[in-house]
C-alpha cells in the first residue's frame, strides 16, 4: 500500500498543505497569546488543523507526526467538548508552539530527503500530563467528561458481498470546498474510516491514491460511494471526515438500486443476496420515508435526502463545482519568468534591428504591429510578475514568534505591532530577506528594549516595550522597517568599540558622519555585548544582514536617537528578474546602470578633480568631495576616453553616499533582463550580472554598492 500512494506528487502536496496549516496554527496562537483564553472559533479551527495534519501524515506513514498531532487534537477535543474553566492559557500556548516546532522540524527533514525520525514521546507525555491536569480539575468540579477521542489503528478487514438481515444500503456523494488541498487524501480518509463498518464499499474515482489528477476530478464532480453496512445513517456520518466538506448528498436505497449502482460503477452484474426471512424482506428493502429523517441539529452538516430511485447514481452526473485556485510548482513559475525575459530580449532585437534604419522604408504597418507586440509583452510581464508576488504575511508571522520566544527567555515584556503585512514582494526576494529581518527583530528585542522596566518608566516610557514592524511599497522599492522604543544607539560607545577592535581608521569621531557611525554595528566582528549569549555577542549578525541585502540589490538604513529608540529600514527591490536600466558605453563595452541608482548626469572639466597622494581621484561637485572612477581605466577598456571634458560623469547614489563615474556615451533607458555572469568567468568587483541588448551585444550590469566598497578599499 505504501508503494501505491507514497509518490513525489503526493509528498509535495503533503508538504505544501502541512506548511500552510502550521502557518495558520501559529497565526491563531500568536494572535491570542495575550488573551485570557481561546474562544470557541479558535478551538474549533485548531482542532481542525491538527485533525487534518493527523489524517494526511497517517496516510503518508509518518507515525511520529500523526501521534503528536493526534495528542494535541485530544487536548482541543476535550476543550471543545467540556469547556473547562481556568485553563492555563500561556502554558497551553507554549504546548501548541512546541508541537508546531516538532512537526515543522520533521517536515524540514522530509524536505531534505531524510526520514522524520524525531522522538515524539517527550511531547506526548507532556501533553498527557497537561490533559490529565485539566481532566482532574473538571472531575473535582463534579462535571462529566466527554467521550474519548479515539484513533483507530489500521486493521485488516474482509468485505462480503452477501448482505445480512439488518443491512442498509447507502449512496453517498461528498462535495469538498473549492479551496481544499489533497481532496483525494480526504476521500481516502473517508473510505478508510468506513471500511471498519462496511460489508461492501465501492467508490469512484478508484485511483485516489495512485493518481494525483483524481483530486481535480473529486473537486469538480464530487466523491461517489456505495456502502453496504449494518450501521445507521448517523453512525456513518460520524465516521466520515467532513471537516473540508461543503455538501454531502446522502441517500438510503434498496438492494435493487444498490445492485444497479454497482453495475454502473463497472463491477459487472451484481445481484445482492440478502439473508432474511420472507416476511421481513419487503420491510428491509424499503427505503425509509422522508418524514422519518430527523432534522439536522445546530452545527451539523446539512445532509440532503432524495427520494429512492430519483437521485443521480454517478458522480459525473452532478453539477460541476469549478475550482477557483490552483497550486503551481515554483520551478514552473521560474521557467515561465525566464521565457518572458527571453521574449523581452527578442522584442528588443526585432525593434532595434539595424535593417530598420535603411532610409526610405515605409514602416507604418510595422510600427503598428510592433506597438501591439510591445503592449502584449508588457502585459505578459505584468501578469507573471503579479503571479510571483507574495504577501509578507507569513514572514511577519515568523517575526511574531521570534519576539514571543526571545522576550520570554530574556524576561522582557514586549509587544510587536505589525503594519502593512499584506505588502507583496517577489517570492525570491522574500526568501532572501527572512534571515536579515530575523536578525533585526532579534536585535531590537535583545539590544534595543531596556532590561529593566523601571528604567523605562523613569524615562517616561510605558513599562511594556514596543517594536513596530512595517512594510510599504514606494517608488518601485519595498521598505521594511523595524522600529523600537528602546534605549537607542550611543554614538560614542559605537565609535570607541570599533576603534578598540581596529575596525575603523584612527581619526576623531567628529570626522565621521552620524549615519556612518551607526553603520559600525554592521562591521564584521562588531558587537556591543560584553558577554556571548544565545542571541547575541558574537558580532556575526548585522554584517550578514548587510551582505544578504546587498546581494539582492538592497540596502540597510539606520536611524537612532539615544534614549528614544532605533529605526532600521531594509530598502529592497520589488523583483530581481527585470529592472529599469540606463545603457551607457565606455570604450567598446556596454554597461547598464539601474535607473534608481542614478542621481544625475553632469559635464565637468579637469579642474574639478583633486589628485590624492595615494593616486585616487576625488571630484568636487557643488563644494562637496566625492570618489571619482574612470570606468575605462578601472576595467582596462581600449578606446575609452581619458579626458573628463570629453565624456559624461554619472553621479551614483547608494545608502546616502555618492560616487562619480566617467563614461563615454549615454545611450538609452530600457527594461533589462538580469542574467547572472557565467560561473566560468572570473568574478569581477563592481559587476552584478549581464544582459543582452537589442542588437545581440552583451552589456555588463554595474553594481553601485560594489563600486563604492572597492573604491573605499583602494
Amino acid at each position: 500500500m505504501a508503494d501505491e500512494f507514497n509518490t513525489d506528487s503526493m509528498l509535495s502536496m503533503f508538504l505544501y498543505e502541512s506548511g500552510t496549516l502550521l502557518e495558520k496554527l501559529e497565526g491563531i496562537i500568536l494572535e491570542k497569546q495575550n488573551a485570557d483564553c481561546f474562544d470557541d472559533a479558535d478551538i474549533n479551527e485548531i482542532f481542525r488543523v491538527m485533525h487534518t495534519i493527523k489524517g494526511s501524515s497517517g496516510v503518508m506513514m509518518y507515525d511520529n507526526i500523526m501521534k503528536t498531532s493526534h495528542k494535541l487534537e485530544d487536548v482541543f477535543y476535550y476543550l471543545r467538548e467540556s469547556h473547562p474553566d481556568d485553563v492555563p492559557h500561556l502554558e497551553l500556548v507554549e504546548k501548541v508552539l512546541a508541537v508546531s516546532d516538532f512537526i515543522t522540524g520533521e517536515i524540514e527533514k522530509i524536505k531534505n530527503g531524510d526520514a522524520p525520525d524525531g522522538d515524539e514521546s517527550g511531547i506526548i507525555a507532556d501533553l498527557d500530563e497537561f490533559l490529565g491536569e485539566l481532566k482532574g480539575d473538571i472531575k473535582k468540579q463534579g462535571r462529566r467528561l466527554p467521550k474519548e477521542n479515539k484513533q483507530e489503528e489500521p486493521v485488516q478487514f474482509y468485505i462480503s458481498p452477501v448482505a445480512e438481515e439488518d443491512s442498509h444500503f447507502y449512496r453517498i456523494v461528498i462535495h469538498y470546498r473549492n479551496d481544499t488541498q489533497m481532496s483525494n487524501i480526504r476521500a481516502y480518509s473517508a473510505t478508510y474510516a468506513l471500511k471498519e463498518i462496511a460489508e461492501d464499499l465501492l467508490y469512484t474515482p478508484e485511483d485516489i491514491l495512485s493518481n494525483e489528477a483524481s483530486a481535480d476530478t473529486i473537486l469538480a464532480e464530487g466523491f461517489y460511494m456505495l456502502l453496504q453496512t449494518k450501521s445507521s445513517k448517523d453512525e456513518v456520518m460520524e465516521l466520515i471526515d467532513n471537516a473540508e466538506a461543503e455538501q454531502i448528498d446522502f441517500d438510503e436505497i434498496n438492494a435493487e438500486e444498490y445492485g444497479k449502482g454497482v453495475t454502473e460503477l463497472g463491477q459487472g452484474n451484481a445481484p445482492i443476496i440478502i439473508k432474511l426471512d420472507d416476511e421481513k424482506d419487503e420491510k428491509k428493502t424499503e427505503a425509509p420515508k422522508k418524514e422519518d429523517t430527523p432534522p439536522p441539529k445546530p452545527g451539523d452538516y446539512v445532509v440532503k435526502s432524495k427520494e429512492t430511485g430519483k437521485g443521480k447514481t454517478l458522480a459525473k452526473n452532478h453539477v460541476k463545482q469549478q475550482q477557483a485556485v490552483i497550486s503551481v510548482n515554483v520551478e514552473k513559475m521560474d521557467a515561465l519568468m525566464d521565457l518572458i525575459g527571453e521574449l523581452v530580449i527578442a522584442e528588443a532585437v526585432v525593434l532595434q534591428n539595424p535593417d530598420l534604419k535603411v532610409p526610405g522604408l515605409d514602416l507604418v504597418n510595422f510600427q503598428k504591429a510592433s506597438g501591439q507586440l510591445s503592449k502584449i509583452t508588457t502585459d505578459l510581464q505584468d501578469v507573471i510578475m503579479s503571479m510571483r508576488m507574495m504577501p509578507l504575511t507569513s514572514t511577519f508571522q515568523k517575526m511574531k514568534r521570534i519576539v514571543f520566544d526571545v522576550s520570554r527567555k530574556l524576561g522582557k515584556d514586549i509587544e510587536l505591532e505589525v503594519i502593512g503585512e499584506n505588502t507583496e514582494v517577489d517570492k525570491n526576494i522574500i526568501e532572501n530577506i527572512s534571515d536579515p529581518l530575523m536578525h533585526l527583530v532579534r536585535n531590537s528585542v535583545d539590544h534595543g528594549i531596556e532590561d529593566d522596566p523601571a528604567a523605562r518608566v523613569a524615562k517616561g516610557k510605558p513599562e511594556k516595550g514596543t517594536i513596530v514592524l512595517e512594510a510599504k511599497n514606494e517608488g518601485g522599492k519595498v521598505y521594511i522597517t523595524v522600529k523600537d522604543d528602546g534605549k537607542g544607539l550611543n554614538k560614542e560607545a559605537l565609535y570607541n568599540k570599533a576603534l578598540d577592535h581596529g575596525l575603523i581608521e584612527n581619526k576623531p569621531m567628529s570626522e565621521f558622519p552620524e549615519k556612518e557611525i551607526f553603520r559600525f554595528i554592521t562591521l564584521p566582528g562588531f558587537s556591543t555585548k560584553e558577554e556571548v549569549t544565545e542571541y547575541s555577542g558574537r558580532g556575526v549578525g548585522m554584517d550578514v544582514v548587510v551582505k544578504n541585502i546587498q546581494s539582492i540589490g538592497g540596502r540597510l538604513d539606520i536611524e537612532s536617537v539615544e534614549g528614544q529608540g532605533s529605526e532600521m529600514t531594509l530598502i529592497i527591490p520589488l523583483t530581481l528578474a527585470i529592472i529599469n536600466g540606463i545603457v551607457v558605453q565606455a570604450g567598446d563595452t556596454f554597461f547598464v546602470i539601474e535607473t534608481a541608482s542614478v542621481k544625475e548626469f553632469v559635464r565637468v572639466g579637469e579642474d574639478a578633480l583633486i589628485q590624492q597622494p595615494s593616486g585616487a581621484e576625488i571630484m568636487v561637485l557643488r563644494g562637496e568631495c566625492h570618489p571619482f572612477i574612470r570606468l575605462g581605466e578601472r576595467y582596462d577598456l581600449p578606446n575609452a576616453c581619458s579626458k573628463v571634458d570629453e565624456g559624461i560623469v554619472v553621479v551614483l547614489e547608494h545608502e546616502g553616499s555618492l560616487v562619480c563615474v566617467l563614461i563615454d556615451r549615454l545611450l538609452q533607458e530600457q527594461e533589462i533582463v538580469v542574467k547572472p555572469i557565467p560561473s566560468y568567468v572570473k568574478k569581477v568587483k563592481g559587476l552584478s550580472g549581464c544582459t543582452q541588448l537589442g542588437d545581440g551585444s552583451i552589456a555588463l550590469i554595474l553594481d553601485t554598492a560594489g563600486l563604492m566598497l572597492d573604491e573605499e578599499r583602494r
